[in-house]
């Protein structure tokens, strides 16, 4: 029997390299040959033994099996578990291209990967539900912003609400999200209050419905209703979000003023506490809300308060000076807040202000997840302290618009 010569020490690595090379690529044939020729055992046996060669292997070396297996309908787990954990070089391919790939693949490597993982996966082409509320559930805004710009990926309403609850600190979520069918008016509504001028518009163009097919299916309820008393809470809540009157009644006839245009005609002397929350219990919303709706940088919010009540386009100017926003710029130009405010009164539509007014004001608290919910109301946890909530809520406002 003859023994092979031996090979000079200067030569084994190369000849090792070149044999392990032929070998790697022989086993991924064999992966890839149709089930006609390799039944499933044989197919996983041949995947073990590639997996123990590539953990050995070059990174180089890795990649071109990667590219070689992408294609293929279906890949042993092993291998897709050693790939798809690989340097982003070599799990690219796989997560750009293996349509075999599952849920369970995917959402194993955005967990045990990272984030440049994660992002390969999220420009993924039909991402489903869970795969793409793991990714999101990360926080991270590269990740995020790369899903919600994936047309073809699908988002949860848990998802979808978990980032609008980001979106507070991440503005840039902002735009994105408003650009999903998955978006309900419920968040985009939340996110009104910090999104920018151009997002505003168009939560509102978008968002603000009506609900006059509510009102027709439900008028003659209302006279039932009232000679039940109001007794069901249930009811009278959801009927309270329907119905087309938007002022307290009942709150006049305890108020000191004769009316809303009373109450805001007051302001001209100066805003006070007691007054933001007498304007809110006349206009049917919480002190809260009212403050909110003050204190707001943007101050489209008060536009739609002016629109929801009825108030005019001078009760809208009064409050605006009332509250010490500019009207004008240093060249007396209109101030492009100002501006601003004035176009939405005018574009939208009474119905519609009182549909985003009574979200705002926790008229469907119930309907909000509590993501939702801490992040509308983040910051408001610091304010209670000695004061009652109509105190807090006119302090809010009192603070941010003319403590500076």
């Amino acid at each position: 029997m003859s023994v092979p010569a031996a090979i000079p020490a200067e030569d084994a690595p190369q000849a090792a390299s070149k044999t392990r090379q032929t070998l790697l690529r022989r086993l991924a044939d064999v992966v890839c040959l149709p089930a006609s020729r390799v039944n499933a055992f044989e197919r996983a046996v041949t995947g073990d033994l590639l997996v123990e060669l590539l953990r050995q292997a070059s990174v180089e070396e890795r990649r071109r099996v990667a590219v070689r297996l992408a294609p293929l309908a279906e890949l042993p787990d092993s291998l897709a578990r050693l790939l798809l954990r690989d340097d982003p070089s070599v799990a690219g391919p796989l997560i750009e291209q293996c349509a075999s790939l599952t849920d369970v693949d995917l959402i194993g490597c955005a967990r045990d990967a990272g984030v440049e993982h994660r992002l390969l996966i999220a420009e993924r082409r039909g991402l489903s539900e869970v795969v793409t509320e793991t990714l999101m559930s990360f926080g991270e805004d590269a990740v995020i912003e790369a899903v919600l710009k994936n047309t073809s990926a699908r988002l949860a309403q848990v998802a979808v609400e978990g980032v609008v609850a980001l979106s507070r600190h991440s503005r840039g979520l902002c735009g994105l999200l408003l650009r999903r069918p998955e978006l309900r008016p419920s968040g985009a509504y939340v996110m009104f209050w910090w999104c920018g001028a151009e997002e505003r518009r168009t939560v509102l163009q978008r968002f603000a419905v009506s609900r006059e097919v509510l009102q027709d299916s439900v008028e003659d309820l209302f006279a039932q209703v009232a000679a039940e008393g109001w007794s069901d809470p249930v009811t009278r809540k959801a009927l309270q979000f329907i119905e087309r009157r938007q002022r307290n009644r009942a709150a006049i006839d305890k108020s000191p003023y004769a009316g809303l245009e009373d109450a805001v005609a007051a302001a001209e002397g100066g805003m006070t506490r007691e007054l933001v929350g007498e304007i809110g219990y006349l206009s049917g919303i919480k002190p809260l809300t009212s403050a909110k709706i003050m204190g707001d940088a943007g101050g489209e919010s008060l536009a739609i308060l002016c629109k929801a009540t009825g108030l005019s386009r001078l009760d809208l100017q009064i409050l605006w000076r009332a509250m010490r926003r500019p009207e004008t710029t240093e060249d007396g130009e209109v101030h492009p807040d100002w501006e601003r405010v004035q176009i939405t009164y005018e574009i939208l539509a009474v119905d519609r202000a009182q549909t985003v007014l009574r979200y705002w004001n926790w008229s469907l608290s119930s309907a909000l997840t509590p993501e939702l919910l801490r992040a509308i109301r983040e910051g408001e946890e610091d304010l209670i302290d000695e004061y009652s909530a109509p105190e807090r809520a006119a302090m809010l406002a009192l603070a941010e618009n003319f403590g500076r």
